[in-house]
């Protein structure tokens, strides 16, 4: 019998240029909700949301953005799990004068911050990353009290949270947060791969740290850039779930750039049903995840 596998669509994060190297990246909370139900009716049970300032193009913590979106993809009548991202206030650039101050780039915050749209819109899903890491050339840091403050934010206001880990130390931080009652287990998590200076996008790296999950936890992974595609077929033959979506990789091939995130989901669910699975609808998707209980 064919398992369902779960798409998410990771829509546009809030890397600085992408919108540059590829003009199809959405921008403006109506950008991000069209190309959210593009996704959607390509295959995508949950759509996992960064917003960005429209006129910069860069990443932004803006409450009205993140409502905006959410407005737009639920007056559309479509039934897909949104995922609201809480990374966003957890980079840090040591100052060149004072490495104790933030320089350019830093913008470090409060978990209270961090978490304000969670609990004012109460999306089904939350992203929480359990982890703090070199991140590219800066450093991304969550203190275990951050997320403690942060998972008590989220656990109130009634929504899951997904556990994103970038390295096998984070999955650890994770189940001590699950022993210690801070998450409820067994989990949802998600493996970032490929990210420097992270776990590596290979088969070994996603087959040991999907070995080190809490018995029962439900696991999705991805990889960046040129290794998206092929760690959708890694996770499902590894027994998990799957994300793309151009947050992650701006190219449908080589040196050639995706049109949509639509076209990204089109290609992964091929690639599913080729592999002789089958794809979740969002209610497939809400059971396996345990919403709504």
């Amino acid at each position: 019998m064919a398992r369902k596998i779960m798409i998410t669509c990771a829509v546009t994060g809030g890397g600085a240029g992408t919108r540059d190297k590829n003009p199809a990246v959405p921008v403006t909370p109506e950008e991000i909700a069209a190309s959210a139900l593009e996704a959607h009716a390509a295959g995508a049970a949950i759509v996992h949301i960064h917003v960005r300032d429209p006129e910069t193009t860069g990443r932004s913590m803006e409450l009205a953005h993140y409502a905006e979106v959410k407005e737009r993809i639920e007056a559309a009548g479509a039934d897909v799990i949104i995922n609201l991202t809480t990374g966003p206030g957890a980079t840090f650039v040591p100052g060149d004068d004072d490495p104790q101050i933030g320089g350019p780039g830093s913008n470090l915050t409060t978990p209270e911050i961090r978490t304000r749209h969670i609990e004012a819109l109460r999306p089904e899903v939350c992203s929480l990353d359990v982890a703090t890491m070199n991140f590219g050339a800066n450093v991304f840091l969550n203190l275990p009290r951050h997320l403690s403050e942060m998972a008590a934010t989220i656990k109130s206001s009634g929504v899951t949270p997904e556990l994103e880990c970038f390295d096998a130390g984070h999955i650890e931080l994770a189940k001590y947060m699950i022993k210690q009652g801070d998450l409820e287990g067994p989990g949802l998590f998600q493996l970032c791969l490929g990210i420097p200076w992270g776990a590596p996008a290979t088969v070994q790296t996603m087959a040991y740290m999907r070995d080190q999950l809490p018995d029962g936890a439900l696991w999705s992974a991805f990889g960046i850039s040129r290794f998206q595609m092929p760690m959708v077929a890694a996770a499902v033959l590894l027994g998990g779930q799957v994300r793309v979506g151009l947050e992650d990789n701006l190219y449908i091939e080589y040196g050639v750039l995706a049109p949509s995130n639509a076209a990204l989901v089109e290609k992964a669910a091929n690639i599913i049903r080729l592999m002789g699975e089958d794809i979740a609808s969002p209610d497939d998707a809400r059971a396996m995840i345990g919403l709504g209980k």
